[in-house]
């Protein structure tokens, strides 16, 4: 079997994914459409669980990429950072559910991912603190509070109930900026330490 049979089954189960949700993805539709034999999906992974715990793990790896790809001031970087997640959400809400959703399987793959991803979201948020853009604190928490407002603001836009000048008043995205306005003018609070 070719080198790159396994990524191309986990890019036509994210396809799948897209198209019809999880439902959609079987590893014989997915060995159908890389064009082998109904069989082959199970030389590379043990069930369907373990093909969607390999798109999730791509998916988070892509996340890992743009923090790690990035230049210029922690804070625009973070900032582009968290835009960016969002934006994925918007475009695939389907594997951004598959990502962030419950499992019932062990994967190592994912698991490395996801930390991985965490490691670079943590670091970037303490860069940012010690360039005095963000307060203070646990960076740990704080990288959970940027993911949790975006994870949030993305979630709520996709079911209708947010909206740059209707519910809400606001886009994810200007949730993002106001989110980093307000950590920002906390950083900089006279008095505070930051």
């Amino acid at each position: 079997m070719a080198p790159g049979t396994r990524d191309a089954l986990i890019e036509a189960a994210a396809h799948l994914l897209d198209q019809g949700g999880v439902d959609a993805v079987t590893l014989r539709e997915v060995g159908r459409r890389v064009g082998v034999s109904h069989n082959a999906p199970y030389k590379h992974f043990a069930s369907k669980e373990a093909l969607l715990a390999a798109v999730a793990a791509r998916e988070l790896a892509r996340r890992s990429a743009v923090l790690a790809g990035a230049s210029g001031p922690p804070e625009a970087v973070l900032r582009e950072a968290t835009h960016a997640y969002v934006e994925w959400a918007s475009r695939y809400p389907a594997r951004f559910r598959l990502v962030f959703g419950p499992w019932t399987i062990e994967s190592n793959e994912l698991a490395a991912a996801a930390e991985t991803t965490q490691a670079a979201l943590v670091g970037l948020v303490a860069a940012t603190q010690r360039a005095g853009a963000l307060p203070a604190g646990d960076p740990v928490r704080l990288a959970s509070l940027i993911r949790s407002l975006a994870h949030g603001a993305a979630d709520l836009a996709a079911a209708g109930h947010l909206a740059a000048g209707g519910k809400g008043n606001a886009s994810p995205r200007q949730l993002v900026d106001d989110l980093f306005g307000y950590l920002r003018g906390a950083a900089t609070e006279p008095g505070r330490p930051g």
